[in-house]
C-alpha cells in the first residue's frame, strides 16, 4: 500500500528536497504541499493524506494548532502527524504530542530515518524515538507549570491492558510487548488498540502522555 504524505513547510525549498526524496521511494508518495498552517489544515482535508510532515514555525497557523485542528476533526481520525522540530525546542514538543501529534523528528535527522518514520507513523506500530520522547514528557510533567490531569477512563483497563500501558509507555512495540508478557503480536496489537479505544486516544503518542499523566511510568522507568 502507497503512503499518502502532504508536505507542510513555509519554505519551498524545504519542501523540494522532501518531494525529491519521498518519491524516490516506490512506497511513498507526495499528495500536496502547504506552505502555512491554515492550508495544511485545508489540503488534509481534501488530500485525506496519510502522514503529514508539519513544521512547527509557519506563518498565519503554526504546526501546532493546525496538528491541533487535525486531531479534533472526527472526518481525519486516519491522518497521523509527524513534526518536525529542533530538539532545543522541547516544549513545542511536548504541546505537539499532546495536541494529537505522532511523533516528532529533529531537521537534522538522517534521510533514511525520516523515511523510515513516515511508514511507522502511517502504520501506527510504534513511537518515534522513543526515549527522547520519554525524556521530554517526563520533564514537562515535572514542571510547576504542567498540572497533571488525572483520566477516569483508566479504570475501564483490564489488569492486562494496565501491563501493556505500561509497556507501551516505555517505548516498546507490539512485538516487543508480546515478548514481555508471552503473548502473541497480534494480540499485543489487539490489546493496543483496546486501550486506544477505551481511552478515546488516536494513537500511541498520546498513550505515552497519558501514562505518565496518571503514574504508570516515570523518568528511567
Amino acid at each position: 500500500m502507497t503512503v499518502r504524505v502532504l508536505l507542510a513547510d513555509d519554505q519551498a525549498l524545504v519542501r523540494s528536497s522532501f518531494r525529491m526524496l519521498i518519491e524516490s521511494e516506490p512506497d511513498l508518495e507526495v499528495v500536496g504541499e502547504a506552505a502555512t498552517g491554515s492550508e495544511a489544515v485545508a489540503l488534509a482535508r481534501s488530500t485525506r493524506a496519510d502522514v503529514v510532515l508539519m513544521d512547527i514555525r509557519m506563518p498565519d497557523m503554526d504546526g501546532l494548532a493546525a496538528t491541533r485542528a487535525i486531531s479534533a476533526d472526527e472526518d481525519l481520525a486516519g491522518v497521523r502527524v509527524l513534526i518536525l522540530t529542533t530538539f532545543e525546542a522541547d516544549e513545542h514538543v511536548f504541546h505537539a504530542l499532546r495536541a494529537g501529534a505522532s511523533g516528532f523528528l529533529g531537521k537534522g535527522v538522517e534521510l533514511s530515518y525520516l523515511l523510515d518514520a513516515i511508514r511507522l507513523v502511517a502504520r501506527g506500530e510504534a513511537l518515534l524515538s522513543p526515549r527522547a520522547t520519554r525524556t521530554l514528557i517526563s520533564h514537562y510533567l515535572a514542571s510547576p507549570d504542567m498540572t497533571s490531569t488525572p483520566t477516569p477512563a483508566l479504570t475501564a483497563l483490564t489488569d492486562r491492558e494496565r501491563q501493556v500501558l505500561h509497556f507501551v509507555a516505555a517505548g516498546l512495540s507490539n512485538d516487543a510487548i508480546a515478548e514481555q508478557l508471552h503473548i502473541s503480536p497480534s494480540t499485543a496489537k489487539t490489546h493496543v488498540n483496546r486501550i486506544m479505544t477505551k481511552l478515546g486516544v488516536r494513537d500511541r503518542a498520546q498513550l505515552v502522555v497519558i501514562a505518565y499523566q496518571n503514574g504508570y511510568t516515570h523518568p528511567g522507568a
